[in-house]
C-alpha cells in the first residue's frame, strides 16, 4: 500500500501489493538493515502546460518573483527558503511494501536563460536524506498563443533512488520496479495538477483577471 497521510491528505494514492513482513517486529528489524546493494531506481518523464490569460511578458514578470508566491502555491507541502532562488520542500509521507519515507528535497528555480526557466535539485544544508536520492530536472518556456493568452509549457525528468531494507528483497524485482514506476508517475501527475491549478489561480488573482479552470485541460 502506498498512501499520503497526516497533514498531506490532499494526495491519497493506494496500491495493493503482496504482504512482506509477517509481523511488526520482523518489519522493524528489517528497517535497520539498509544496504546500498538494494538500491532501486525509479524514473518518470512528464510534460504539461498551464494557460495564463496575459501576454508572455506579464507571465515572465510573475515567474521571476517566485519568492512572493511559490511557498503559498506549494501548500500543503512545507517549504523553507534556501538562499535567493532555492527552496527545501517536504513532499509528504509515502509508504510502499511496509516501508515508509518522508521525502525532503532542495530545489533551485533558476532565472530565465534565453526564455527557458529551469528547476533542479540542490543540497539542503545539514541534511542527509535517509535512504533515498532525488534528481529533479524541469524546464519551462512561455509560448504566446494569442495577444492575451500564454502557455507555460514544461517538461520534467525525475529519478528517485531508494535504498530498500532487506525484507523488501523478498518481492520479485519486476514487481518492485513496475509498482514503483507506476506510483511515482501517479504522484507526479497529482502534485503537478494541484500545483498548476494553484499557480494559475494566484497569477490571475494578482492581476485581477477572471480565471476559468475549464480552459486548462491536464493530460
Amino acid at each position: 500500500m502506498l498512501s499520503r497521510n497526516g497533514e498531506y491528505q490532499s494526495l491519497e494514492i493506494t496500491e495493493t501489493v503482496l504482504p512482506v513482513a509477517s509481523n511488526l517486529t520482523e518489519a522493524e528489524d528489517a528497517l535497520t538493515g539498509m544496504s546500498v546493494a538494494t538500491l532501486t531506481k525509479f524514473h518518470v518523464c512528464h510534460s504539461d502546460y498551464m494557460e495564463m490569460s496575459a501576454p508572455a511578458a506579464t507571465v515572465a514578470e510573475y515567474l521571476d518573483t517566485h519568492a512572493l508566491w511559490f511557498s503559498r502555491c506549494a501548500e500543503p507541502m512545507k517549504v523553507q527558503p534556501l538562499g535567493e532562488n532555492g527552496y527545501a520542500l517536504i513532499i509528504g509521507r509515502f509508504g510502499s511494501f511496509g516501508y515508509e519515507v518522508e521525502p525532503k528535497i532542495g530545489l533551485e528555480l533558476l532565472p530565465a536563460d534565453e526564455g527557458v526557466y529551469r528547476i533542479h535539485t540542490i543540497p539542503i544544508p545539514d541534511y542527509r536524506s535517509p535512504g533515498y536520492d532525488v534528481d529533479y530536472r524541469a524546464s519551462l518556456q512561455l509560448v504566446e498563443k494569442l495577444a492575451e493568452v500564454t502557455h507555460v509549457e514544461w517538461e520534467l525528468d525525475l529519478t528517485v533512488e531508494l535504498h530498500f531494507p532487506r525484507f523488501i528483497q523478498r518481492l520479485p524485482k519486476s514487481l518492485i520496479q513496475s509498482t514503483g514506476d507506476r506510483l511515482l508517475n501517479q504522484i507526479v501527475r497529482q502534485v503537478s495538477r494541484r500545483l498548476t491549478r494553484k499557480v494559475q489561480e494566484d497569477f490571475h488573482q494578482s492581476l485581477g483577471i477572471p480565471f476559468c479552470p475549464t480552459a486548462k485541460k491536464n493530460h
